[in-house]
């Protein structure tokens, strides 16, 4: 590794970060940050130090690498955000060629060098980064840029190739957008992490004990439930109640859980008893976790997610949980 590599590298998890937020697929942020330092490296001759910091260059290689991928491509949203509430009780209906919003690994993120790296965790929230899927791929490289990244107006504009005008003005709309599907900074702020823990700890015994009513009570009224890539979901405790009898009506009561991270959320891969009389891998689940309880369930059985978090198919310690 030369010189010039040994910048770059403290700089990947960030930029892993960003794309993922611009992407919303943990793969195409991966290779988009190997494009970035593979275009900044073949370029290293023309990066002029005096004119832009080392990392506001690799932001614009890396945001314009974003905005090229994202050309001709739609969005990838959650259930939530693309259809109407579900009944709890009607059969699964498969989104099918619908591209799902992907939750991203903790673990990808760990090496952090923090006098170079910043990274909001906040901004990787499952419900923010669905968000910003609403928005325009320009809007929302200009909100990430300003209100994610603190870059200044004029520092989006050099990045954008654009005026300070034109990013003050995407900025709007995309406020404006965001504040159409109701996303806020009130509604995603969550309690510290020993609370988090304790609403995880007793939403885990509950469902190992296969009791939905000790469940229900861990919720919020206006809890949601979704799961990709079926386009079911819905609101409330009684809805997610009948949906969990269900689920053990369905799977049976024999669970073991894996704990995991994801979009700086607690999640935990959830794992069920087969015929063989193993346990095997079901679902992954992100929570978020408000002070009044939990708010919102993603569940996702989809075998690129797994393998992303690189989950055992089968329950390594199948008699703890």
């Amino acid at each position: 590794m030369d010189e010039f590599d040994r910048r770059l590298d403290p700089y990947r998890p960030e930029l892993l970060a960003h794309c993922y937020r611009m992407l919303g697929s943990v793969h195409d942020a991966e290779d988009l940050v190997q494009e970035t330092c593979l275009r900044a490296w073949r370029a290293k001759d023309q990066y002029d130090e005096s004119r832009s910091s080392l990392r506001t260059w690799l932001y614009r290689i890396a945001t314009n690498a974003c905005l090229t991928a994202l050309k001709g491509r739609s969005s990838r949203p959650l259930p939530s955000g693309l259809v109407t509430e579900s009944d709890p009780r009607r059969p699964f209906v498969h989104g099918g060629e619908i591209t799902w919003l992907q939750p991203l690994p903790d673990s990808s993120l760990r090496r952090v060098e923090p006098e170079t790296a910043t990274i909001d965790r906040g901004s990787l929230r499952l419900a923010f980064v669905a968000a910003v899927q609403h928005l325009s791929a320009r809007q929302r490289a200009v909100l990430i840029l300003r209100e994610v990244l603190d870059f200044s107006a004029l520092e989006a504009a050099e990045i954008l190739s654009t005026t300070t005008a034109s990013v003050n003005s995407s900025l709007q709309r995309a406020r404006a957008r965001l504040k159409e599907v109701g996303i806020s900074e009130e509604q995603v702020a969550e309690p510290s992490e020993a609370e988090q823990r304790a609403w995880i700890d007793k939403y885990l015994k509950a469902f190992e004990n296969a009791d939905v009513e000790g469940l229900k009570q861990l919720l919020t009224d206006d809890v949601i439930m979704e799961m990709p890539p079926m386009v079911n979901w819905f609101t409330g405790r009684e809805n997610y109640g009948v949906f969990m009898d269900w689920v053990f009506a369905a799977n049976g009561t024999q669970w073991r859980f894996l704990p995991v991270g994801a979009n700086g959320q607690p999640a935990f891969a959830a794992y069920n008893l087969g015929p063989s009389g193993t346990y095997e891998l079901h679902t992954l689940q992100v929570l978020t976790v408000t002070r009044n309880g939990i708010s919102r369930t993603s569940v996702f059985r989809d075998a690129e997610v797994f393998a992303s978090f690189e989950l055992p198919a089968v329950h390594p310690f199948p008699g703890a949980r």
